[in-house]
């Protein structure tokens, strides 16, 4: 591993590759999620454009008086669509809310597909309609990379590559835009965001705007990740760590506060959290359960877990 802390992999040479190339690719990738749980993606095929321009957009938004943006919280949703005010997350071993803010955005159902019952409407910002019309188009692009991934990992587990094609279609992603705001005093114990592990089955993140994102290795140590330009890093989440009984690996990370001198600095970050539909069984994989690593979780499908999990972060009551 390099002084980056995190492996690189190039995602065209498995869109575009030769057998060989793709073969490779899924090799370092699997290998990445099963030592690590993280990798860095190069030629990913998110436009540059797009992610800038979301990202402007965004700071444009948190720019807004507070009173304008709590008209864009909807109170009964547990923060899965619109804008959570600051304080309100914390991750699931602390009391402490995380130093943030954000604005989340979900699945589009253009077919007719009765799943779309399930999901709330998107919430558009009348003040900053570049927001919204950007935010839906950077999640069709983040859907489509995040889609690759998936089916290079089910190679990789020797599930065939559509084994996730059917299980993430409309599947209950989210794009979530967050920001830190400066630090204008000392916190009392809070970080930007706390230790925690990511829901789903993997988040896709576009270089935060500042450092500060972190991850605890196999040793214990803490660890910072900053990726090059045009690069996008991804990590596997719980759920992938329980279909796959903690063979690969959902890694603890944090974002913690920068050094004094650039407290005045806000930060941006844009995740993608790449969510199944709820109805997935994530029941451990049979080849996953051995006597070296016997079965560690009870069945329960996705919808089940994520509500579970948004109760533990105090954003569902």
């Amino acid at each position: 591993m390099s002084k980056r802390n995190i492996p690189v992999v190039d995602l065209s040479k498995f869109i575009d590759g030769n057998a060989e190339e793709r073969s490779a690719f899924v090799k370092s990738l699997g290998r990445a999620f099963h030592e690590i749980g993280f990798v860095g993606v190069i030629n990913h095929g998110i436009p540059k454009e797009l992610i800038n321009g979301y990202y402007e957009a965004s700071r444009q938004f948190f720019s807004l008086p507070v009173e304008v943006k709590r008209k864009y919280e909807v109170p009964g949703l547990a923060g899965q669509r619109g804008y959570t005010s600051f304080g309100k997350e914390h991750a699931k071993q602390s009391e402490v809310a995380d130093l943030k803010e954000f604005f989340q955005l979900g699945q589009e159902v253009s077919d007719n597909d009765p799943i779309k019952s399930e999901y709330p409407d998107n919430v558009s910002v009348f003040e900053a309609p570049e927001f919204s019309r950007l935010g839906r188009e950077l999640y069709t692009a983040f859907e489509k990379a995040g889609a690759e991934l998936l089916k290079a990992i089910a190679i990789y587990l020797d599930l065939g590559e559509d084994y996730f094609n059917q299980k993430i279609r409309n599947g209950n992603s989210i794009l979530r835009s967050i920001h830190y705001p400066p630090i204008t005093q000392e916190p009392e114990s809070a970080i930007r965001a706390e230790q925690h592990e990511d829901i789903n089955l993997i988040t896709l993140l576009v270089g935060a705007s500042a450092g500060g994102l972190q991850l605890l290795t196999m040793d214990n140590e803490w660890v910072s990740i900053m990726p090059e330009e045009n690069e996008i890093v991804i990590n596997v989440g719980d759920m992938l760590q329980r279909l796959t009984n903690n063979y690969l690996k959902s890694t603890t990370h944090r974002v913690v506060n920068p050094p004094r001198e650039l407290w005045h600095l806000p930060r941006l970050s844009i995740p993608f959290f790449l969510h199944p539909r709820s109805t997935m069984d994530l029941t451990c994989l049979d080849k996953c359960v051995t006597e070296e690593r016997p079965l560690e979780y009870e069945p329960i499908t996705a919808g089940e877990y994520l509500n579970e999990r948004l109760r533990e972060i105090g954003l569902k009551k």
